[in-house]
């Protein structure tokens, strides 16, 4: 007789619900995670949860329930609403309030995606000695200090600073983050401040409206400052302190004090084309925006729907000078398509390109999601959503997964309606101030539009945006390498060519955010063969990621 061993899965992490009053589920959030298991995941309901934590070396993820907004809120105490020390931690889609700290996280493996932080006496995030973190599509104001990190390796990415009253980010202590896609405004004091041997890399950033300069770099730091506008502050725009280095290239300097970039003696930057230049009105400063959309990987379609709204602006303006008659104009769009087609990098661009056209005052970025403008009772929702959209006033206002608003999607609610409502009025009184852009699934944004009966009226255009083919992905993939220093070995093209074309039928295939995960995988698997070959490696191994490498990943 034969006897078979039924195959082992891995377990499946332990969930504990917080929902206070519902049977089988628990009053706080800090009783659940009394309880919760090493891996486990907390999901929290709706409310505001008046309750400050401290975990060492816990293995935990605390999440939003879908859809809900979920305040933690630590105020009036003299501690950290959420002090984190060793293990791991994940925190998704909550708000988190505090006095003295919003999060502190030391020695932590720290995962962070779509939350809130305000802290009106201390940072309102706090990273130490963390050799791996990813804080992304988060919104950090109302703080003493906006994000710093010492000594710690991460990245901080598609997040906005706003409101503090001392520095934006601080990095210092030899942190080495990479900060990418930040928007830092309204500063009290500096908008980034680099100190203490540290070696950021800060790309694609936009810093405004700070009392000090918009970067400074000091106690021989040496950050690589990419691609970076810097505008409208009271101090210079970026300044190098003695004995200081690094590089600065491709940064856009307007309406800072004089010097644009202030070398300190002994500063030793590589500086690379700095533009200092007025607002980038007219042609010249559209033609450089038009040509970054156009080299963006794919999407034929959209580029040729924004290049045809860009047209008919300037035309209308043309004939706005000539005397002749103009009608009025939406700004206001829907971007319709899957996750990781471009739809935020090309509402970003859309906004830089309306600023140059001189139809936006400043052409400022802001997300936000359901929790940004849903409130937990009635009249609390319309408050917020009112102060969101004053905030993004000169600029664009960016809803992603706006269909989690409406009722017709099933998580929206009353509240949710209220923030729809809130902002039909808005948008018409105020649609020459902001350009509203929502985003998500082509059919889950048609049961949005019917939310309310003037909605659809106010946007202008859908622009549908559609999945990467797989060898769009492979050219994605390939700027991912290149940009990161490495080269892909010849048979491993024809492998990821190969991946691409298993997973794009694939009813979860993420486009370009599964490019990145493949990147990352082949990236881990490089790691973990070459420490197995019991010498150092050369500089061609170090770079070259094989068809192992990727094999494994897809794996």
């Amino acid at each position: 007789m034969t006897r078979t061993t039924p195959p082992t899965t891995p377990p499946v992490a332990r969930t504990l619900l917080v929902a206070p009053g519902q049977h089988g589920a628990y009053e706080t959030v800090g009783e659940a995670l009394r309880n919760a298991p090493d891996g486990g995941v907390v999901t929290v309901a709706e409310g505001t949860y008046a309750e400050t934590f401290e975990l060492a070396d816990r293995t935990l993820t605390i999440r939003a329930a879908d859809g809900a907004a979920v305040v933690l809120d630590g105020t009036g105490g003299d501690r950290p609403a959420l002090a984190v020390r060793g293990g791991s931690l994940t925190l998704h889609g909550i708000e988190v309030r505090a006095t003295a700290a919003a999060l502190h996280a030391a020695n932590v493996d720290l995962t962070v995606e779509r939350c809130t932080f305000g802290a009106t006496l201390g940072p309102a995030v706090g990273v130490r000695d963390c050799h791996r973190f990813t804080i992304t599509r988060c919104t950090i104001a109302g703080a003493a200090q906006g994000i710093v990190v010492e000594s710690s390796s991460g990245r901080v990415a598609d997040t906005t600073v706003t409101d503090i009253a001392g520095d934006g980010v601080v990095v210092g202590l030899g942190a080495d983050p990479e900060l990418r896609n930040l928007t830092v405004a309204g500063c009290g004091q500096r908008g980034v401040y680099v100190y203490r041997y540290a070696r950021p890399a800060i790309e694609s950033c936009d810093v405004s409206r700070t009392s000090g300069a918009g970067v400074e770099v000091a106690q021989q730091s040496r950050p690589a400052v990419r691609r970076t506008r810097v505008h409208d502050t009271q101090g210079v725009g970026i300044v190098f302190g003695p004995g200081c280095a690094g590089e600065v290239e491709e940064c856009h300097l307007t309406n800072t004090a004089e010097p644009a970039v202030s070398l300190a003696e002994g500063a030793t930057p590589t500086v690379v084309e700095p533009t200092r230049r007025a607002a980038p009105t007219g042609e010249a400063g559209l033609d450089d925006l038009l040509a970054d959309l156009d080299a963006m990987v794919g999407l034929p379609a959209v580029k040729a729907e924004v290049h045809a709204l860009v047209d008919e602006i300037q035309v209308d303006e043309w004939r706005r000078r000539a005397g002749l008659s103009v009608g009025t104009v939406s700004h206001h769009l829907i971007f319709a398509g899957a996750p990781g087609t471009g739809k935020t990098t090309v509402a970003r661009t859309y906004g830089k390109l309306l600023e140059a056209l001189g139809v936006l005052a400043r052409g400022q970025f802001r997300e936000v999601a359901r929790r940004d403008l849903v409130g937990q009772y009635i009249g609390h929702t319309a408050e917020k959503t009112s102060l969101v959209f004053e905030e993004a006033k000169g600029g664009v206002l960016f809803i992603d997964e706006a269909y989690t608003l409406s009722r017709q999607a099933g998580s929206g609610g009353d509240f949710g309606q209220e923030a729809i409502d809130t902002l039909v009025k808005l948008m018409e009184d105020h649609r020459d101030e902001v350009a509203v852009i929502v985003a998500g699934y082509t059919a889950e944004m048609t049961d949005f539009l019917a939310a309310n009966p003037g909605l659809a009226s106010r946007f202008s255009k859908t622009i549908e945006f559609e999945n990467y083919t797989p060898a769009d992905l492979l050219a994605i993939i390939g700027r991912m390498v290149e940009s990161s220093d490495y080269v892909v070995a010849d048979e491993a093209g024809q492998v990821l060519l190969e991946h691409f074309d298993r997973i794009v039928a694939d009813p979860n295939f993420g486009n370009a955010r599964d490019a990145r995960r493949l990147f990352e995988g082949a990236r881990r698997a490089q790691s973990q063969r070459l420490r197995t070959l019991g010498r150092m490696p050369d500089v061609t191994e170090l770079r070259t990621l094989t068809a192992e490498d990727v094999l494994a990943a897809s794996r």
